[in-house]
């Protein structure tokens, strides 16, 4: 196989991958903007949690959508916010065991579950692409 096939054959790879982390990007921030509309739709949560749902929903869908943003533009997934949306996940997983969150149980931690899941892997997958990456490109 010639050098060209090769450098083909990886662009192609690396524009799919791309292409995947950025759809699933898209993904972990509608998931954040479920988490906080939530709070609105179960009336039944204590204040605490109300607010944990507000804020980390907002947090989730506006950095998840800052890595969606950066992916239309060209850009590698940002290692960084992947790691923290994932963390956030992982809160949102524990939250329902250490606050009365009501009818919100099982919806808490089905979309922390996920958050973490997903964000966790674009971390994961975004950190090789970056390392794969030709210098000055990151």
């Amino acid at each position: 196989m010639s050098e060209t096939e090769t450098r083909e054959r990886t662009a192609r790879t690396t524009d799919t991958n791309t292409s995947n982390l950025k759809w699933l990007s898209g993904f972990v921030s509608l998931v954040g903007a479920w988490i906080f509309i939530s709070a609105f739709i179960y009336p039944t949560m204590s204040i605490t949690s109300y607010w944990n749902n507000i804020i980390i929903g907002a947090a989730i869908f506006l950095v998840a959508g800052y890595n969606y943003y950066r992916m239309t533009k060209g850009l590698t997934a940002s290692v960084g916010s992947s790691s923290f949306v994932a963390l956030l996940g992982l809160w949102m997983i524990l939250v329902p065991f250490a606050m009365t969150v009501g009818a919100a149980f099982w919806s808490d931690i089905v979309s922390g579950v996920i958050v973490a899941v997903i964000a966790g892997y674009n971390a994961y997958a975004g950190r090789k692409a970056r390392a794969g990456a030709p210098a000055g490109t990151a």
